[in-house]
């Protein structure tokens, strides 16, 4: 789906909107929210939980089907909405959508909502990637990192952003990071450059 088909269905569709758009639902909608929560609940001990889960669930859409994504990060919204999380998945969805405004957006939303949450700030720095901006993106992923050493994408990004900035020394520190971590994100033509760069 490109990004103007996406606007085109969010005029009338809510569910491709952030919390809905705030619209205000007709009778049945609110119906129906309550028969998912309900039914939702008999799985779940808690709305955390469960919003927890959808969030996952999301993730493992958001790559080949970004509007079921949405969906996911919407019911968990409807479930939890205190849940932070649901900014970091509502960023990813625009992301995908190469929409960076919206996608810069709900990242900084997420972050005044819990300025701790180091999936939101990871993947706020790798925003920043993208816009080529590798200070800012070094910033964010550093505040990540030294909150949560053990995520391996903060430490693969991290080396990355180091290795086009060409500093060489935090460049592999970090990739050695990630690879103790288990090294999941590491691509065989990153590595191959990064020795051939660096020297190690």
């Amino acid at each position: 789906m490109t990004l103007d088909q996406w606007n085109e269905e969010a005029k009338t569709n809510i569910r491709c909107l952030p919390k809905y758009g705030h619209v205000e639902k007709t009778a049945g909608q609110l119906e129906a929210d309550t028969i998912f929560i309900q039914n939702t609940l008999t799985e779940f001990t808690s709305k955390r939980l469960a919003s927890e889960h959808l969030i996952d669930l999301g993730f493992k859409y958001i790559y080949h089907d970004v509007k079921t994504a949405m969906y996911r990060f919407n019911q968990a919204y409807l479930l939890d909405s205190t849940n932070s999380d649901i900014y970091w998945g509502y960023g990813g969805v625009y992301m995908i959508l190469q929409d960076y405004p919206r996608a810069k957006e709900q990242y900084e939303e997420g972050l005044l909502h819990d300025s701790v949450n180091t999936r939101i700030m990871t993947d706020y720095g790798t925003y920043f990637v993208v816009q080529d901006m590798p200070d800012s993106a070094i910033k964010y992923l550093s505040r990540s990192y030294i909150l949560d050493s053990a995520n391996q994408n903060t430490s693969f990004k991290l080396a990355a952003c180091y290795y086009f900035k060409e500093d060489c020394k935090n460049a592999v520190y970090y990739y050695k990071r990630c690879k103790s971590l288990g090294g999941q994100p590491l691509t065989k033509q990153f590595v191959d450059s990064l020795q051939t760069k660096c020297k190690f």
